[in-house]
C-alpha cells in the first residue's frame, strides 16, 4: 500500500518526468537490453528502431503517475496489458530487471534533480504497479492452464493450410504438433507467433488476431505483410511467414488472450467496422456470431482497393446466405477493375454520417478495430451520432496502450 507521500511525490515529479519521459525511456532501453540481451527475445526490436516502445512507455508511466490516487480508472488499460504480457510469455523475474534500470534511468537523466526521496518514491510505485500486473497475469495464466485444451507458454503448432486473401494478407491455419485439443477463445481474442530472425539472430514476437470461429482442433490467423518495399523496411516476422514458412512447418504458439471481444450471448445488433487488416478478429466476431442465431450484423469496412481487400468473397457469399447480415464497402482508391456496386459501395474513406441511417441500430453494440487514426475517426463519429462510450468497443495493436 503506497503512503499518501509517495503518492503526492509521485504527482508532483509526473511532470517533471513526462517533460523529460522520451530521454528517459531511451537511456533505460539502451542500457537494459545491453545488460540483458536475452530481453532482445521478447522485446518488438521494430518497435525499438522506430521509436514506438520508448513513446508508449514513456506514456504509459506518466499515465500511471497521473493516476496514482485512482488506479482503478486504469483498470481496462492495466488488463490489457496484462494479457499481452502472458501472451508473450512475460515473466515476474524479469519485473525486478525492468524497475532497476527504469529507476537507473530517471536517475541519469534528471541527475541531482532526481533526490533520494524522488527516487525511493518512484521505486514503491513501480513496485505497486508491478505487484499488480504480476497478480493479474498469474491469474490468467492459472485459468488457461485449468481449460480444455490450454497451456501456459509456448506450444508447438504445424502449419497445415497457406491461403492467400488478398495482395497483402496471407491467412495460416494452425495444428497443435501433439494432436490434442486447443483451448477455445472468445472472438476477437489473439495469439502469440514467435518465429527465429535470420536478420537479428533473434527471436522476435508477434501477436496476430484469430480469424476465424473457435473449433477446438485448430486456428487461423491472417497476416500482412507489413513494412515498405526495401528489405530494409520489410517487417521481421510478417515477412518470413510470407515468404518463408510453408505448409509441414512448426511455428511456436501462446494461447489466446486479450480484452477486446464480442459478447456472444448477447441478441441485440453488432455493427462491425474495420480498416485494412483489422477486418481480421472481425471476421472471427462474424463467423462465430452467425452460428448461433439471428442476431443483426453490419459489417463496415474500408480498404484501399480490391486487390487488398482480403476476404471479400467469404462476406459477400456470407451475406447471401445469412439475411440478416449486411456489408458496407468503402474503396478510398479503386482500381478500374474495381465495380461500384458490387466490388465496394462508396469511394473514399468510411465515413459514418454518410451510412448513419443504416448503421444506427437500436441497442447495437459497435466494434472497430484498424490503424490508430482510422479507430479515433470511427469512434469520434459514433459519438457524434449520439452513441454511448458503453456501446463503442475496440482494440489497439502494438505499443499504443496509453494514447490518448
Amino acid at each position: 500500500m503506497l503512503t499518501q507521500k509517495t503518492k503526492d511525490i509521485v504527482k508532483a515529479t509526473a511532470p517533471v518526468l513526462a517533460q523529460h519521459g522520451y530521454d528517459i525511456i531511451k537511456h533505460f532501453y539502451r542500457n537494459m537490453l545491453s545488460a540483458h540481451p536475452e530481453l532482445k527475445n521478447t522485446f518488438n526490436m521494430r518497435h525499438q528502431e522506430r521509436g514506438e516502445q520508448q513513446q508508449a512507455l514513456a506514456r504509459a508511466v506518466y499515465a500511471y503517475a497521473a493516476n496514482i490516487e485512482d488506479p482503478e480508472s486504469l483498470e481496462a488499460v492495466l488488463k490489457n496489458i496484462a494479457n499481452k504480457h502472458v501472451s508473450l510469455d512475460v515473466r515476474p523475474d524479469q519485473y525486478p530487471i525492468v524497475g532497476e534500470h527504469l529507476l537507473a534511468a530517471i536517475k541519469a537523466v534528471l541527475g541531482d534533480a532526481a533526490t533520494d526521496d524522488i527516487i525511493s518514491a518512484w521505486a514503491q510505485a513501480y513496485g505497486n504497479l508491478a505487484d499488480i500486473l504480476m497478480g493479474m497475469e498469474s491469474g490468467l495464466r492459472e485459468e488457461t492452464s485449468e481449460q480444455q485444451g490450454g497451456w501456459v507458454g509456448w506450444r508447438d503448432f504445424i502449419v497445415r493450410a497457406k491461403q492467400p486473401e488478398s495482395d497483402v494478407i496471407t491467412s495460416f491455419l494452425l495444428e497443435p504438433a501433439d494432436g490434442k485439443p486447443v483451448t477455445n477463445f472468445e472472438p476477437g481474442q489473439y495469439i502469440s507467433v514467435a518465429l527465429h530472425v535470420p536478420r537479428l539472430d533473434l527471436q522476435q514476437i508477434r501477436q496476430y488476431s484469430l480469424s476465424d470461429a473457435p473449433n477446438g482442433r485448430s486456428y487461423r490467423i491472417s497476416v500482412k505483410r507489413e513494412g515498405g518495399a526495401a528489405p530494409e523496411q520489410a517487417g521481421y516476422v510478417s515477412t518470413l511467414l510470407h515468404d518463408q514458412v510453408q505448409v509441414g512447418d512448426t511455428l511456436k504458439v501462446a494461447a489466446p488472450y486479450g480484452t477486446f471481444y464480442i459478447d456472444v450471448n448477447a441478441t441485440t445488433p453488432v455493427v462491425l467496422i474495420s480498416g485494412g487488416v483489422g477486418l481480421t478478429p472481425m471476421i472471427s466476431m462474424l463467423n462465430r456470431v452467425l452460428q448461433s442465431h439471428g442476431r443483426d450484423v453490419v459489417f463496415v469496412h474500408g480498404a484501399r482497393n480490391g486487390a487488398v481487400h482480403a476476404m471479400k468473397d467469404h462476406l459477400r457469399q456470407t451475406a447471401q446466405q445469412h439475411p440478416t447480415f449486411k456489408t458496407i464497402i468503402f474503396y478510398n482508391e479503386p482500381l478500374p477493375e474495381d465495380q461500384q456496386g458490387i466490388d465496394f459501395d462508396y469511394p473514399g474513406l468510411v465515413d459514418i454520417g454518410l451510412i448513419a441511417e443504416k448503421i444506427l441500430l437500436v441497442d447495437a453494440d459497435y466494434y472497430i478495430c484498424g490503424p490508430l487514426p482510422f479507430m479515433r475517426m470511427q469512434h469520434d463519429a459514433l459519438l457524434g451520432k449520439g452513441i454511448k462510450e458503453s456501446r463503442i468497443h475496440y482494440e489497439v495493436f502494438g505499443p499504443d496502450l496509453f494514447a490518448e
